[in-house]
């Protein structure tokens, strides 16, 4: 089955959500709605923000009509209102993926309005965590710092080892924006301590779902590439990519894109090349902008490295990429 028609089908059912003549809301209408978002989860996880963000806008307005045309009680109206935040979450995140910002930071306001207006500290936790994570890549360390912070305040009485695991690799990402790669060092191996406690404490939320060792391997080579020691991070994004379940097609292309460059930039720049081909295989039906920004970047890379491979393999990364990139 290609993308195009995954897509239909996993939305096909809350799409034709009908409220009939009374215009009633009950249970069964709030599970399509959730259904829906979940699926958007799905899709998001194999290809990434570009390719599925317009059906989480379509959600969106979707609910926000049932809230504004349905009849219904308060404890359905509060299921409502709460998937309207988490879907604007969701809206968010496929944003910041496809790397609109300022559309990001618009959804995610919402999201954190809706999660102040209900008192749920669990969307409130996952918005302060996701504008933390924005903040680091708009290169406003200071900000991801202080957003992750309030995020761990908030979540140290869910008593989830997952969740604070998460919340420490976001503290992490920010110290070492702010130059305190020893203090990035600690929270990250706080982190790992966290995950290795998966089984005991409280489950994590299930849009925590994907954090993980793959997830902190992966971060660990960020940090030794951003404080220049190139080589340190090449095991570890190896063991990211190995330990990235199939299902996460997006995140399995930023991945070896981002050890790709790292090999390069470690003076192994045909072994890159070869891993940036390779790449290309995960990318036949991603549309992620973070995983196209990531392209072009070793593309150029490659382009300047010099030899004959580095070129060729240049040239294959060219021809994936949108004409503006």
């Amino acid at each position: 089955m290609d993308r195009r028609s995954f897509v239909a089908d996993s939305m096909g059912a809350a799409a034709g959500l009908a409220l009939g003549s009374s215009n009633a809301v009950g249970s069964a209408h709030i599970a399509e709605l959730r259904e829906g978002l979940r699926s958007l989860y799905t899709l998001d996880d194999a290809y990434g923000g570009d390719a599925v963000r317009s059906l989480a806008v379509r959600h969106l307005r979707r609910i926000r009509r049932v809230i504004n045309t349905g009849t219904y009680p308060d404890t359905i109206g509060r299921q409502l209102q709460l998937l309207a935040g988490e879907t604007a979450e969701q809206c968010a995140w496929l944003h910041y993926d496809a790397d609109d910002q300022a559309a990001a930071r618009q959804y995610w306001g919402e999201a954190l309005t809706t999660a102040t207006v209900l008192r749920d500290e669990s969307l409130e936790i996952l918005v302060l965590a996701s504008l933390s994570m924005q903040a680091v890549h708009e290169d406003r360390p200071r900000d991801g710092y202080d957003l992750a912070r309030a995020a761990r305040q908030r979540a140290v009485p869910f008593g989830s080892p997952v969740l604070l695991s998460l919340i420490a690799a976001r503290e992490a990402r920010a110290l070492a924006g702010l130059g305190d790669h020893g203090g990035a060092r600690s929270r990250l191996a706080d982190s790992f301590r966290l995950a290795d406690r998966a089984g005991r404490g409280r489950p994590a939320p299930e849009w925590a779902a994907f954090h993980g060792h793959a997830e902190l391997d992966f971060v660990q080579g960020l940090l030794y590439g951003e404080a220049g020691h190139y080589s340190s991070a090449v095991p570890f994004l190896r063991a990211a990519l190995s330990r990235q379940d199939r299902v996460y097609g997006r995140n399995r292309a930023l991945y070896r894109l981002t050890l790709a460059r790292s090999l390069v930039r470690a003076g192994e720049a045909e072994e890159g090349a070869a891993e940036a081909v390779g790449s290309l295989e995960h990318l036949a039906e991603v549309e992620s902008g973070r995983v196209v920004r990531r392209l072009a970047e070793v593309r150029d890379l490659l382009a300047s490295a010099g030899g004959a491979g580095t070129r060729a393999a240049s040239e294959a990364l060219t021809g994936s990429l949108p004409r503006k990139a």
